[in-house]
């Protein structure tokens, strides 16, 4: 499995951020509100993301690999390589979406009372995303396989 690139994350984000921003400066007025709720979802995962990539680095420093019960099965590792995948790609792509609303909604919030009121969601989801993103980088990488040692054989 090759390693999530971040150039094709930035690529994908700003791709959904030119559509968001299109449909957004076309629709806002047909949208519904954004509050700052939305966003708790982004930071949940981030932080479960976050928090199981310091606890796999931390088994994998020590040796703590392997089919044993006192230490971390390799599936479960596999397991956990393909949901920081998965969230790396969904926080570039929620982050787009809402960088993309906020090209609408920061400039106007001074004027526009539905601006002024989405501007917090606004933010807090874009925030969210990219902690997301990186959060979901960060636990892809904690999950590779570190190199095997000098005189070892693989396989």
């Amino acid at each position: 499995m090759q390693k999530t690139s971040p150039g094709w994350l930035v690529a994908t984000g700003g791709f959904f951020a030119a559509v968001a921003a299109i449909l957004t400066w076309r629709f806002y007025g047909s949208m519904t509100a954004i509050p700052i709720t939305v966003s708790i979802s982004f930071w949940l995962l981030a932080v479960i993301c976050w928090i199981a990539g310091v606890k796999i680095q931390g088994r994998v420093e020590e040796g703590l690999i392997g089919q044993d019960r006192s230490q971390m099965n390799p599936v479960t590792i596999a397991f956990l390589a393909m949901l920081g995948r998965a969230s790396a790609w969904g926080g570039a792509i929620f982050a787009g979406v809402y960088l993309g609303i906020g090209s609408y909604v920061v400039p106007r919030a001074g004027e526009l009372s539905a601006a002024s009121a989405d501007l917090p969601g606004v933010i807090a989801c874009a925030l969210g995303a990219l902690a997301l993103a990186f959060a979901g980088l960060y636990l892809e990488k904690s999950c590779e396989a570190p190199p095997p040692q000098s005189g070892e054989t693989i396989g």
